[in-house]
């Protein structure tokens, strides 16, 4: 058995920008999966600023995450939509869109979608 971990986001292991300085997903990796905290700034659309990172048509990544702060609207593939904001936890399965509502960033924890998430 493993003893205690401690790892912080002040040091990630990995960043990777979004397109156009729109934000980015910094990394950590816990043994058992990789851990994703995402600022998505004012203006961020996934369409616009993951996509051409990504090259599919929708996002393909499936999330579980819990929002910090800032509001963000989803669109799946098939119309489903919904809001988020801070204290909520999502759950998203592959093939939406996404944007920031608002001026305030969204900074959200990822459990599930941070590993191959903007990454070429």
């Amino acid at each position: 058995m493993a003893g205690l971990v401690r790892k912080s986001f002040t040091s990630p292991e990995e960043i990777r920008p979004f397109q156009g300085d729109k934000g980015r997903m910094e990394l950590l990796e816990l043994g058992g999966g990789t851990v994703g905290r995402a600022t998505f700034e004012p203006g961020w659309r996934w369409s616009d600023h993951v996509k051409p990172i990504a090259g599919t048509d929708s996002c393909q990544a499936s999330h579980a995450a819990y929002v910090i702060s800032g509001r963000m609207h989803v669109v799946m593939d098939d119309g489903e939509e919904a809001e988020f904001g801070p204290g909520d936890c999502m759950i998203c399965p592959p093939g939406h869109d996404a944007w920031v509502l608002g001026d305030t960033p969204c900074v959200m924890v990822d459990w599930q979608g941070a590993t191959n998430y903007a990454k070429g």
